[in-house]
């Protein structure tokens, strides 16, 4: 979606922002975990979006397996796409924290025990939830070494 903005990066943020960083994407996105939207005419009423806009990014989310088409009017998230959620609470409490004048419009909770509380958390596998400000980074099997030579600036890797 994003063109060629993100070729040298080698960065899993970038590859994300390729597939969803459009700015009506993750409002698609929002609807069709949250409120169940599946229909092009819902999406196009709900979010005020211009249907060339639309078309474009429904279509680019069935390309790269994030929703599937389901008959002639139905876009359906696929699992690749509801994964997407704990990334989209995160965002929308990064928002009611530091980008609404207003308290929380929406509130998550979780269905299966009736009504609690949803938040997205940074955890550790060894010592559970954890500030984020304690999260460093270690360089992966996945990173170039010729990526990491050409770099500048401190980073916080170990």
């Amino acid at each position: 979606m994003l063109g060629k903005a993100y070729d040298t990066q080698v960065c899993s943020i970038a590859r994300s922002l390729e597939l969803v960083g459009e700015r009506w994407s993750l409002l698609i996105i929002r609807d069709a975990l949250f409120a169940r939207v599946t229909r092009f005419g819902d999406f196009q009423h709900n979010l005020g979006i211009a249907t060339n806009v639309l078309t474009s990014r429904l279509e680019s989310f069935v390309a790269s397996g994030i929703m599937e088409r389901e008959g002639s009017a139905d876009y359906i998230l696929t699992t690749k796409g509801r994964a997407l959620a704990g990334a989209l609470i995160a965002l929308t409490e990064w928002g009611d924290a530091w980008a609404s004048p207003i308290e929380p419009p929406i509130l998550y909770r979780h269905a299966a025990c009736h009504d609690g509380a949803a938040h997205a958390v940074v955890a550790c596998e060894a010592c559970g939830i954890v500030p984020a400000e304690e999260i460093t980074i270690r360089i992966g099997p996945g990173m170039p070494v010729d990526y990491l030579a050409e770099r500048r600036g401190g980073t916080r890797a170990s």
